[in-house]
C-alpha cells in the first residue's frame, strides 16, 4: 500500500485488514485483494479520512472505474473494466464501511452503494464424453500419469476448489468415502470420494517412496532433501496439468479445474440434487453463487413442459 503511512485512511485501513485477518478469519489471499481494491479508493480519491467518504467521492471513484481499461486481450485495445471487476471494488468498500460504521469513523452507510448491473454469468461445462477422453489422457504406466489420473478424479469426484486440492495431504483415511476439507474463511465442510477416486489415489500413494506429507508431488522435487513446501503441487500446476489433459484429449474448449468443479455442480442438479444440498457441497457461503448453476438446467423445464403440457387436451 503506498498511502501516506500516518494518515487516518492508511490506519484505518490497517485495522480493517486485520480485523479481517484475525476476527473474520478470511485467507491472506482474499485480505491482499481488499487491500488492493480499498488502496485505490483511498489514493485514487486522495482519501485522508474517513470521515471524507461521502456520496460525492462516491460518483467520483464509480466514474473513474467506469473508465478504466479492462484486461487487453492478444495485443487488440483493451475495452472499459468489466462491471463485475468494477463491483469487487464496490464490495470491498461497502464491507470497509459496514467496520467503519461499527468503530464510529464515519456515518456514510455503506448500503447507499449499489452495485453495476451485471449480465447472467457465461459458465464454462465439458460434456461427460468430454470429461471421460480427458480421464483417458494420463499414462497410468508411470508414477506421473497415476497422480495425474488421480487429481482428475478427485476435482470431479468432490468439485473442490485448487487450492483445497493442493492444501490436502497423505494422511487421508482412503478407508471411507468421505473427506474433511477445511475451505473459504476456514469453514470446514464434507465431501465425499467415489471409489475410482479413492483408487487412483491409493495406487498412487502405494508408488510414493518419499515422506513429505503432501498429497500430490511434483515429480522433479520429489527428494528426501526437497522440503514439503518445495514439492507440493501448487495451484497452478494442478492448472497446467488439467489443460495439458484437455489438450491431448482433443477438447477445444478452455478446461481448467474450475470447470471441473463446475461439471460437478451442474452433474448433481441434472440428476435430481437440490440446490441446498449443492451449495453445502461446493462450500458456498451464499446461495446465490451456487443459483448461477440453475439456468444450465432448465433443460429439464422444457422435459417437463413436454412430457406434461396439454396433455388433456390431446386426449
Amino acid at each position: 500500500m503506498s498511502s501516506e503511512p500516518n494518515s487516518a485512511s492508511y490506519v484505518a485501513l490497517r485495522q480493517f485488514l486485520e480485523h479481517l485477518e484475525i476476527e473474520r478469519g478470511r485467507s491472506l489471499l482474499t485480505i491482499r485483494n481488499y487491500e488492493h481494491y480499498l488502496s485505490t479508493f483511498f489514493e485514487t480519491m486522495k482519501i485522508k479520512t474517513v470521515s471524507e467518504i461521502d456520496d460525492d467521492v462516491i460518483r467520483q471513484f464509480r466514474l473513474w472505474l467506469n473508465r478504466q481499461p479492462g484486461v487487453r486481450v492478444r495485443g487488440q485495445k483493451a475495452a472499459e473494466m468489466k462491471k463485475r471487476t468494477q463491483n469487487y471494488y464496490l464490495i470491498s468498500l461497502r464491507s470497509f464501511l459496514r467496520y467503519a460504521m461499527k468503530r464510529g469513523w464515519t456515518g456514510y452507510s455503506p448500503d447507499k452503494i449499489e452495485l453495476a448491473r451485471v449480465g447472467d454469468r457465461h459458465i464454462d461445462l465439458i460434456s461427460m464424453e468430454e470429461l471421460n477422453r480427458i480421464l483417458a489422457v494420463p499414462d497410468t504406466t508411470t508414477r506421473a500419469g497415476i497422480r495425474d489420473r488421480a487429481i482428475l478424479e478427485l476435482l470431479y469426484s468432490t468439485g473442490l476448489r485448487v487450492s483445497e486440492l493442493t492444501s490436502l495431504n497423505r494422511d487421508m483415511d482412503l478407508t471411507r468415502a468421505e473427506l474433511s476439507i477445511r475451505g473459504k474463511g476456514d469453514k470446514v465442510r464434507l465431501v465425499f470420494l467415489s471409489d475410482e477416486s479413492r483408487s487412483w489415489v491409493k495406487k498412487y500413494l502405494d508408488k510414493r517412496a518419499d515422506i513429505h506429507e503432501a498429497l500430490f508431488v511434483d515429480e522433479r522435487a520429489g527428494s528426501v532433501e526437497s522440503s514439503d513446501r518445495e514439492c507440493r503441487l501448487t495451484p497452478r500446476s494442478i492448472e497446467r496439468i488439467v489443460t495439458q489433459c484437455a489438450v491431448a484429449a482433443g477438447v477445444s474448449k478452455k478446461v481448467s479445474p474450475h470447470v471441473i468443479r463446475h461439471s460437478f455442480a451442474t452433474s448433481l442438479l441434472e440428476n435430481g440434487a437440490d440446490i441446498r444440498s449443492v451449495q453445502v457441497l461446493l462450500g458456498h457461503a451464499n446461495i446465490g453463487t451456487t443459483q448461477i448453476y440453475t439456468h444450465v438446467t432448465d433443460k429439464h423445464l422444457k422435459e417437463v413442459f413436454t412430457k406434461f403440457h396439454g396433455k388433456k387436451k390431446t386426449e
